[in-house]
């Protein structure tokens, strides 16, 4: 069984810190390393990291947004197509409601409500149960009775 005193890091992977103003004679005495003047050699010093060299920055280009959108009351669909209701109309399914589309792996949250879009065209009559539409799909759906 291998004791804890005798794992040690791997030779060169692990680099002591450069311990600075411990004196001259250490290497890193007087100005640690930071040389004689200017806005780095002072404690605090430095720019932050958005400061771009004078540049107008990033967030000042970018154009303010404009209203805003409450993502905790947005309401999340299932959304399925015209087109997904005709191959499953053409394969046999008369019916078409939440639990069909779930069976035939069209949705896949059984949680979430069901939208229809008008994207396709309906040419097999069948009957449709969803919980929301748009009005092209509810038009599509309707012209083939």
């Amino acid at each position: 069984m291998l004791s804890t005193k005798t794992i040690s890091p791997t030779t060169g992977s692990r680099k002591k810190s450069k311990r600075v103003g411990r004196g001259n004679a250490s290497g890193k005495g007087t100005f640690c390393g930071r040389g004689m003047n200017g806005q780095n050699s002072r404690s605090g010093g430095g720019v932050p990291d958005w400061f771009e060299g004078g540049q107008t920055p990033l967030f000042r280009r970018m154009p303010k947004l404009k209203g805003f959108t409450n993502a905790r009351y947005t309401k999340h669909f299932n959304i399925i197509n015209i087109s997904d209701i005709e191959l499953l109309a053409s394969s046999g399914v008369t019916k078409i409601d939440a639990t069909a589309l779930l069976e035939n792996n069209v949705i896949r949250k059984k949680t979430l409500p069901v939208k229809l879009l008008g994207n396709g065209e309906l040419k097999t009559k069948c009957d449709v149960s969803v919980d929301a539409a748009s009005a092209s799909a509810v038009e599509a759906v309707e012209k083939t009775g």
